[in-house]
């Protein structure tokens, strides 16, 4: 079964974020956008160059109503004392999810379980709690925060615009496609 359309799990999990922790469970994946980013492990060489990248739009996501949660098979307190050494790492406000028992990877289907280790997989989840983009990428393959913000509007437009699809490359404000009987053959 595809994980796209798939309920989050249910989990819970201690986070950092902004010098505190808390607990956070899959209550919190309810009510508004999420967009969720496995990483290998902290104190790493490629995962700090894609978590500054997200530090550095954060803003962004959350002008989308989104919230961006960054997580790795390491503890909580892993990711406060990388917080406190990094200086890529030291610009993270979304929360840090801590997944030591990999129970969030094995339920995103991206833990390599011979490594203990997360895939870089990237989930966008709507409201409802409901993923509706996935993108695994081998760990040597850095991402993009700005891919990610242009499928997070992606898939808000799509939600809230019923019938109309977004075609390759669309980016907010381009036009997009009612997928109709008079389109078949003309793009």
């Amino acid at each position: 079964m595809s994980i796209i359309n798939r309920q989050v799990p249910e989990f819970k999990a201690e986070v950092f974020q902004k010098g505190a922790f808390r607990t956070i469970t899959d209550a919190n994946f309810r009510g508004k956008w999420s967009v969720v980013v496995f990483y290998p492990a902290d104190f790493t060489f490629v995962c700090p160059t894609e978590l500054e990248d997200l530090a550095k739009h954060y803003a962004e996501f959350q002008a989308l109503n989104a919230e961006v949660y960054a997580v790795s098979c390491d503890t909580h307190f892993t990711h406060k004392a990388w917080h406190d050494t990094s200086p890529a790492i030291s610009k993270i406000e979304y929360p840090m999810v801590g997944d030591p028992t990999g129970v969030l990877a094995r339920g995103f289907d991206v833990m390599i379980e011979e490594e203990g280790l997360a895939l870089r997989g990237s989930f966008i989840i709507n409201p409802e709690g409901v993923i509706k983009v996935a993108e695994i990428h081998d760990n040597s393959i850095g991402r993009d925060a700005k891919a990610l913000l242009r499928n997070l509007k992606a898939a808000k437009y799509v939600a809230e615009h019923d019938g109309e699809v977004c075609p390759a490359a669309w980016e907010e404000g381009e036009k997009t496609l009612k997928p109709s009987l008079d389109l078949v053959g003309k793009i």
